[in-house]
């Protein structure tokens, strides 16, 4: 990967796998809210979260959710019928990757699964 506008710190860190805890819209908010703090990465507002409620094809039905930081934000995106999440931290400001890993693996109690920073 190219070095580009080096004197931008970015962090960015992909987490994906296969949960086992019931996930809802409340499960997804406190996550973001969670996981924020946790990093001690500051939002500055609240997360936006939708579902498209049968609107897609039956497979990608879930939820995809932003929550806003100080420092950039985080993605999250569930499917609930394979049960998969994929999270993307994408920050200006640095945090501890295995803390986010460890976190993000026991809140969704996550079986398989795979992280990458990037």
């Amino acid at each position: 990967m190219v070095a580009f506008a080096p004197e931008i710190t970015r962090q960015r860190l992909l987490v994906e796998g296969y949960f086992t805890t019931d996930v809802d819209e409340g499960h997804v908010e406190g996550y973001l809210h969670g996981v924020a703090a946790h990093l001690d990465l500051r939002s500055y507002g609240q997360p936006a979260i939708f579902a498209p409620g049968g609107s897609g094809r039956e497979a990608n039905e879930g939820f995809d959710a932003f929550l806003p930081l100080i420092d950039s934000g985080i993605s999250l995106y569930v499917w609930t019928g394979p049960r998969f999440v994929s999270a993307v931290l994408f920050t200006c400001k640095a945090f501890d990757e295995h803390e986010a890993i460890t976190y993000t693996r026991d809140y969704f109690g996550l079986g398989r699964f795979d992280a990458h920073p990037f």
